[in-house]
């Protein structure tokens, strides 16, 4: 019996994972870049699991929320440096993908570093490893923008974003329900620190592969009219410089900024309400987060499919709306079965939020200062990812988990509520 001759099977997949009409090196980065999300999902099946492993460690709410708050921390201070490095960089791609590799790899270095220290440093060790992943998430965050417009292209987002999330939910999903079981028949804490050793390799190495062979056109170093001085000065001074010349990006971040705020008041708190309020077992948060990751796939298929039919200010809206609910609903679920039919619910209305929510803010960034613009977009972003979960973890010691989620929830309801009654509406 003849085998099949892998560098065949892989020009057959390389066409089936993009879309007709493309050159022969638009089509190759496609194919590299869902080959590269592979890698991500690979270790992104771990990823639920760390504030899970830190809780049934004892960490404390202060804690868990400062481990969502990290990322945040590094990014608020570095965002605006990694837009100008990688505004002056002729290509991003090397940058890309060495960041996407050690930002992968972390997750196998949280597991070493629990492997080899006494339990009672275990949780301050994860921490600092996080913070050190940090950085590079950082600069991923600003670079991956940049990159996916410049392959996709203003008609291709929706098109190589569906595609490139349905792999990672894909092999995500898949792979979740591997680390469940992992996690079920291996003694703890041994069974957490060997699957996050095991899928980082695996994902980071994959990723590596594929990421570093995208073929982008060498753009010329441009200008990033940057101010120098302490941070607070410099943001103030980016501040002047985009309201004075960019309206529509002020009024589109903006908005986003209320929705965002909620969001990152109730993402710490799932991890402890399944622990604490629901007693989850880590089989069945490894079905939830299961069912999250297929459901996922779907709306990526599904959205774009919409888009072409109602316009993005419906998906806008409907998004927003929909996952608005969904934390109130969560703080009032009593049961596992019934917590993974509204996850999975969300997560399809999480597919649209993700698309749009590129696609609107790509629209208002100036294509000759993308990585500028986009890092100015994340400097925001991480101010909230510093402030929400810390407030939230704490604020859940006098009301309760279920009280914050609601908190969250008004939030997100008051983000809907501006972009329902904006004037100056998303384009269709």
């Amino acid at each position: 019996m003849k085998l099949p001759n892998p560098l065949q099977a892989l020009r057959r997949l390389r066409l089936r994972t993009s879309p007709a009409g493309l050159t022969r090196t638009q089509r190759a980065n496609y194919f590299y870049t869902q080959m590269d999300a592979a890698g991500v999902g690979l270790t992104m099946a771990v990823d639920p699991f760390v504030a899970v492993f830190l809780a049934r460690l004892g960490a404390s709410n202060q804690q868990i929320g400062l481990f969502n708050a990290i990322p945040g921390f590094a990014g608020l201070s570095l965002a605006l440096v990694m837009g100008r490095f990688l505004q002056t960089r002729r290509s991003i791609v090397p940058w890309y993908s060495a960041a996407r590799f050690v930002r992968l790899a972390t997750y196998g270095v949280m597991g070493l570093a629990a492997l080899l220290l006494p339990p009672e440093y275990t949780v301050v060790a994860v921490l600092g490893v996080w913070l050190l992943a940090s950085v590079p998430q950082t600069l991923l965050n600003v670079a991956f923008s940049v990159l996916m417009n410049a392959i996709a292209g203003p008609r291709g987002r929706y098109a190589l974003l569906s595609r490139r999330w349905s792999t990672i939910g894909v092999v995500g999903a898949v792979m979740t329900v591997v680390v469940g079981q992992v996690l079920d028949r291996i003694r703890f804490p041994l069974n957490y620190q060997l699957t996050l050793m095991g899928f980082a390799f695996l994902g980071a190495t994959t990723s590596f592969l594929f990421a570093r062979r995208i073929d982008v056109p060498a753009g010329t170093p441009l200008p990033t009219h940057a101010p120098s001085g302490p941070v607070w000065s410099r943001l103030r001074a980016y501040g002047g410089w985009i309201w004075a010349e960019q309206r529509p990006f002020v009024a589109f971040v903006a908005k986003r900024v209320v929705y965002t705020a909620g969001s990152y008041i109730v993402l710490p708190l799932y991890a402890l309400y399944y622990v604490r309020e629901l007693q989850a077992s880590d089989v069945q948060i490894s079905i939830i987060t299961t069912v999250q990751k297929a459901l996922l796939m779907i709306g990526y298929f599904v959205w774009p499919r919409l888009r072409q039919s109602r316009g993005s200010r419906f998906i806008l809206l409907s998004t927003t709306l929909a996952l608005s609910l969904y934390p109130a609903f969560t703080a009032m679920t009593r049961h596992v079965a019934v917590m993974t039919v509204l996850v999975g619910i969300a997560a399809i209305f999480q597919a649209g939020i993700n698309l749009v929510f590129f696609d609107e803010l790509m629209q208002t960034v100036p294509d000759d200062q993308s990585a500028t613009f986009v890092s100015i977009s994340q400097s925001v972003e991480n101010l909230l990812a510093v402030v929400g979960p810390i407030f939230s973890t704490s604020i859940a010691g006098v009301i309760g988990l279920g009280g914050a989620l609601l908190l969250g929830a008004g939030f997100r309801l008051a983000g809907f509520a501006l972009f329902l009654f904006s004037r100056h509406g998303q384009k269709a």
